[in-house]
């Protein structure tokens, strides 16, 4: 099937490593340029150079922790350089937390909100001017199963994941007049680099491997019985980001192998 991506432009938060690198692998192939904003200079600079080698694209790595407002205003500066306009923009950086809310300080509650809510918000402000001088575009907010389903450990990551899909829902309804399709994805048991290094902490000294303890908690909580991997999830959002999803928006989606316990 023709997606109709080639030639479109995208940036990725999060691109040098797990979901965001498969995402803008994917978008790659499918002949998209592509943008990658992530912290390690090194990392991000190495990843898209490989991208354009794989793929034959344009590829960008920024550097810029995207929790800070001036780092994404330096990114989104060098960005409008590099190219006149946006089709695509993922919002994707971010990773876990653990803690308890009684003994959460503030900073770390106001660290993860820009991480997970502010820099999505800040991004977006900053982008759509972008995507309007290409007639429209796509944004996607990766989000989590948490938002919907929490996590005990994680109340945090809770909290804002919840608060991201709301910010999803509003600005699609702001944006879709423009041509601007705003969606959240919402994924479960993925298996990152993350999880990997979770479980590691998790088992040592247990006599458990890092396998097994992550194969139990496949099988403990989604129906599949399995982790996705990151380029299974970044096939889905290939699809969203394409006018094949032309109908899609203001939208939650679950990419979870049955893990979520209600109806949506």
């Amino acid at each position: 099937m023709d997606l109709e991506l080639k030639g479109k432009r995208a940036v990725i938060t999060g691109g040098s490593v797990g979901i965001g690198f498969a995402v803008a692998n994917a978008l790659a192939a499918e002949g998209v340029d592509i943008v990658i904003v992530a912290r390690d200079r090194p990392r991000v600079e190495s990843q898209a150079a490989a991208i354009a080698r794989a793929h034959g694209v344009r590829a960008l790595g920024i550097s810029a922790d995207v929790s800070r407002k001036e780092e994404i205003d330096a990114a989104v500066a060098r960005l409008s350089a590099a190219f006149d306009g946006v089709d695509i923009l993922i919002n994707n950086a971010g990773t876990g937390t653990s803690e308890t809310i009684m003994d959460a300080p503030d900073e770390k509650w106001n660290h993860f909100w820009d991480l997970h809510v502010m820099a999505a918000v800040r991004l977006s402000r900053a982008v759509v001017p972008l995507m309007r001088k290409r007639g429209g575009g796509v944004i996607l907010n990766t989000a989590s199963i948490c938002a919907k389903q929490p996590l005990g450990y994680e109340p945090i990551y809770n909290t804002t994941k919840a608060a991201l899909v709301m910010f999803s829902k509003c600005l699609s309804n702001e944006l879709i007049p423009e041509n601007i399709r705003v969606n959240a994805v919402n994924p479960g048991l993925i298996l990152t680099q993350d999880w990997k290094k979770t479980a590691a902490v998790l088992t040592q000294g247990t006599g458990t491997t890092v396998d097994q303890y992550l194969d139990k908690i496949a099988k403990d909580n989604a129906p599949i019985g399995r982790f996705a991997t990151p380029e299974e999830l970044a096939h889905f959002y290939v699809f969203l980001c394409s006018p094949r999803s032309s109908y899609c928006v203001g939208s939650s989606y679950y990419v979870d192998g049955g893990w979520l316990k209600t109806m949506e």
